[in-house]
């Protein structure tokens, strides 16, 4: 099939060479090749032995340090070439189907201009567990791929079939010429970022409809949190949490009910450390606590780091 756009991908790194490899060597396999790669590298050393490897893909290689997932991803998308129409971003984590890329172009060769962007289905994404409970402090509820009041979202799953969803997964996602020309990541979001991409995606749904394409399929290698960044990762969980509730009160977000679901989560990490004995849990407690103390405070915190 012969597609009337032209795809460009933007792919931020740091620091994972091989995770790099994996994915540019999935985007060979494609039945449908992108007409333009971006790797915006935030590495130390860089990583640029690995993309001069793929010769037959022309890769765009652009260096940004230090690292910083929405400022490499903006400075991927300044770098469009001029005849690019659709344009996307995937994590260097992330491996494509063969046939990934042909499927999300047939969506986009059907979809009207009430559409914005489309996700890739991540086919091992993790299931919810505990929705019920969940559901009654906002933290969660049996919709798929929504922003609930409180500021928390709904996974999005691996749907058999196109969901139509109020927010995107940043790092696997597919976005309109028009669109990414209008719209840029907040760089207030510093590091790996956190709900960045909540953030962007949500934005862009005031106006426009988003999708998760069930037949363009990814896995995710996702490696766990490094056991010296769950506090960390607590701090990120208020911090950043309430940052964006507050951004959104003007679409219906609640910061009073973004409380509740903070004080929720904080219960489950204390319950969680003390039955299951792991100190991943309780240092993300603090890290919490850390943030909270931030909030009450009135310290304008921003946070920079990385997880994984």
């Amino acid at each position: 099939m012969k597609f009337s756009n032209r795809l460009a991908l933007v792919i931020p790194t740091k620091d994972r060479p091989n995770d790099l490899r994996l994915m540019l060597q999935s985007v060979e396999k494609q039945a449908v090749r992108p007409a333009q790669l971006i790797v915006v590298d935030g590495s130390q050393p860089d990583v640029r032995h690995v993309t001069d490897s793929f010769g037959g893909l022309a890769i765009d290689y652009v260096r940004v340090f230090p690292p910083s997932l929405a400022k490499q991803r903006n400075a991927g998308m300044a770098r469009l070439a001029k005849d690019i129409t659709l344009a996307g971003y995937l994590d260097d984590d992330v491996v494509l189907e063969p046939d990934a890329l042909e499927n999300m172009l047939t969506f986009w060769e059907k979809a009207d201009q009430t559409w914005g962007g489309a996700s890739f289905n991540i086919v091992n994404a993790p299931d919810s567990k505990g929705v019920w409970v969940k559901t009654v402090f906002g933290l969660d509820n049996d919709r798929r791929g929504v922003v609930l009041p409180s500021g928390w979202t709904t996974a999005h799953g691996s749907p058999r079939a196109d969901l139509e969803v109020d927010w995107l997964c940043g790092g696997a996602t597919i976005w309109r010429r028009d669109i990414i020309e209008r719209y840029t990541y907040d760089e207030w979001f510093q590091g790996m970022g956190f709900l960045e991409d909540v953030d962007y995606s949500y934005h862009i749904h005031e106006k426009y409809r988003l999708a998760v394409v069930s037949s363009a399929q990814v896995v995710h290698n996702s490696p766990p949190v490094r056991p010296d960044r769950h506090f960390l990762l607590g701090k990120y969980q208020i911090i950043n949490r309430l940052y964006f509730v507050r951004k959104y009160r003007r679409v219906g977000l609640s910061v009073a009910r973004a409380w509740v679901a903070i004080f929720a989560m904080v219960m489950m990490h204390l319950a969680q450390a003390a039955i299951l004995l792991e100190r991943s849990h309780l240092n993300r407690a603090i890290g919490n606590f850390a943030g909270i103390f931030a909030e009450l405070s009135g310290r304008q915190e921003r946070i920079s780091g990385f997880l994984k």
